[in-house]
Parts: C-alpha cells; structure tokens; sequence
C-alpha cells in the first residue's frame, strides 16, 4: 500500500501518512457526508454502526470541543464509494438517531477563514 501511495503522491515514504482519510484525498475514491443535529452522547463508533448498514465505511468522526472535551454536535462519515455515500444521505437525512433529528448533506470543502483577515493588536501605528 505505501508503494502506491508514494506513487500517487510523488512523496517519500517517511512523509506519508497512513490514514485513511489521508488516502482517499489522494485517490478520490470516497465521499464525505457532514451529518448535523448529532446528540452530545453520539459517539464516533456510534456513528459508524449507523451508516455503515449503508455501505462501507472509511473513516467517522464526531467533531470535538477541545476546551468542553465534548462533542460540537456534528461530524463527518466517509465512504468508500458515492453511490454508498448517496443512499447514505437520502436514507439518513431526517431520520432520528440518539433521540436527535440528523441532519445530512455532503461535505463541503475545508476554508481557511484564518488567514483572511488579521487580528488587531491595539491601535495603528502613527504614519
């Protein structure tokens, strides 16, 4: 697998990752699917034993408050396949799960809001 991962990567071995999540960026071969209106007690393998009656799942994971260490009340299921991951979302979307309405749509691309605008740090310098 490293092999073909260098291969597709064009990177040496010691700068690859083996994460699957790494992976299927690399070889598009899986979509993502955000899933919100979680319940604060769904749990990443929770997740996963729910959709994965859908197809196969490559990667779920609840997104986390680092400061609460709790969950944020959403997250992101990975399939192997977009015809997994379709079914996924039109038999999911709406339905209950932990006592709580889910939401699902497919993920979108990551933005960087970070670098946009720089943070004051107190009045302008005089010119």
């Amino acid at each position: 697998m490293m092999t073909a991962m260098r291969r597709i990567a064009g990177k040496s071995a010691a700068t690859i990752s083996t994460s699957p999540s790494l992976f299927v960026s690399y070889r598009g071969i899986a979509t993502k699917l955000f899933v919100g209106g979680l319940s604060f007690y769904t749990t990443d393998k929770g997740l996963t034993e729910a959709f994965s009656q859908y197809g196969q799942v490559v990667e779920a994971t609840i997104v986390s408050d680092r400061v609460l260490d709790r969950s944020k009340g959403f997250g992101f299921v990975t399939f192997a396949s977009e015809d997994e991951a379709h079914n996924a979302l039109s038999e999911m979307n709406g339905k209950t799960l932990n006592g709580r309405v889910i939401y699902v749509d497919y993920a979108k691309p990551r933005t960087d809001s970070r670098n946009e605008v720089p943070i004051a740090r107190g009045p302008p310098e005089p010119s």
